[in-house]
């Protein structure tokens, strides 16, 4: 059974398993208080360019978007997010749980755009009940998209915009963050994140990590007092030093952007074949996830030789699958599945 199903279903990169080992014995003071984790923070900090940007190890990505946006929204204030936004899909209420609304705006390819973004906050304002309701105050997105899909940089600097002439705060979701920025279509580096957003966060769980994210504050005390609130939202880590020596692996001779490349690699060949053979794709996504069109009875056939991921299922009833690459796949692992589609669609 070949396995496909998303980014995260091995362990982590062997370098990061073999420093764990090395430092099993070593103690460290807790609650990423290490010198480990000062060493990640200065690797980031100086990749990104901003020796005052303020960096935090928290261990997952829920706890990640539920904490970020609970601390700097007023209690008042709503998240806006396209309709496939990963916080209003899969996370289970997490930020309805927290006390905030996610409002939605439709998407394309599951892209916002900012023209969207505008025309949402011009008729909230406009609306006479507005003090009534939910008041938009941070916009999310994801880098890339659910989908698969990226922002051009000229996208992105139009939603700053935005978020600018509204006093909007901008989040990036990076929990594939490696994949958008190293894929072939992509026009933005991870210098222009930090420049353009308010607070974004580096996916470890999803590339090369055991477990855990990076949150970046590009400009310092963005939210004051956040490390505290970090524990109040149970995202933080007691042996924290475990979090910071996997970033600092990650982040030792490019070996983050390195495994991301191998992921978007290995599904552009997965994708290529699907193409030569035919097959439809709901979206051509640049990065390491593809998603093609089978009907209910392909999708039997296949179920017995790969695990893949589920998207939705189409007007005509035919269905939307995933098929997830990661850092750890493999040529042999992509000639496996090939095979697979060669037998089956």
């Amino acid at each position: 059974m070949q396995k496909f199903v998303s980014d995260y279903m091995e362990g982590a990169h062997p370098n990061i398993l073999k420093r764990l080992a090395e430092t099993n014995m070593d103690k460290y003071e807790g609650y990423g208080n290490d010198i480990i984790s000062q060493s990640a923070r200065e690797r980031i900090q100086k990749l990104i360019g901003k020796k005052d940007a303020e960096i935090y190890f928290l261990v997952g990505g829920t706890q990640t978007n539920e904490t970020v946006i609970s601390t700097m929204l007023m209690p008042y204030q709503g998240v806006i997010a396209v309709d496939t936004g990963h916080i209003n899909t899969h996370e289970a209420g997490a930020i309805e749980h927290g006390g905030h609304k996610v409002l939605t705006i439709n998407g394309v390819d599951g892209k916002i755009s900012a023209d969207k973004i505008d025309e949402y906050i011009s008729l909230f304002y406009k609306d006479t009940n507005h003090t009534h309701e939910v008041f938009p105050g941070m916009v999310y997105i994801s880098f890339p998209s659910e989908y698969g899909t990226i922002y051009s940089k000229s996208e992105l600097i139009d939603i700053r915009k935005v978020c600018d002439k509204y006093d909007l705060k901008l989040f990036i979701d990076g929990a594939r963050l490696g994949y958008g920025l190293t894929c072939d279509k992509c026009d933005v580096t991870i210098t222009d994140i930090s420049d353009i957003a308010d607070v974004f966060y580096i996916g470890g769980t999803k590339i090369g990590a055991l477990f855990g994210e990076a949150v970046v504050f590009p400009r310092p005390n963005t939210i004051p007092h956040f490390y505290t609130m970090i524990k109040t939202h149970g995202a933080m880590l007691a042996k924290g030093w475990l979090l910071g020596i996997q970033f600092d692996e990650l982040f030792k001779n490019d070996l983050y952007f390195t495994i991301s490349q191998n992921a978007n690699i290995c599904a552009s060949r997965i994708k290529n074949e699907l193409v030569k053979r035919g097959r439809a794709l709901y979206i051509d996504s640049p990065t390491n996830q593809i998603f093609p069109i089978i009907s209910p009875k392909e999708a039997l056939d296949l179920d017995s030789k790969v695990s893949y991921g589920f998207m939705e299922t189409l007007p005509d009833g035919n269905l939307v699958i995933r098929f997830c690459t990661s850092w750890a796949t493999t040529s042999e692992d992509v000639d496996k599945l090939i095979k697979i589609i060669d037998e089956v669609l």
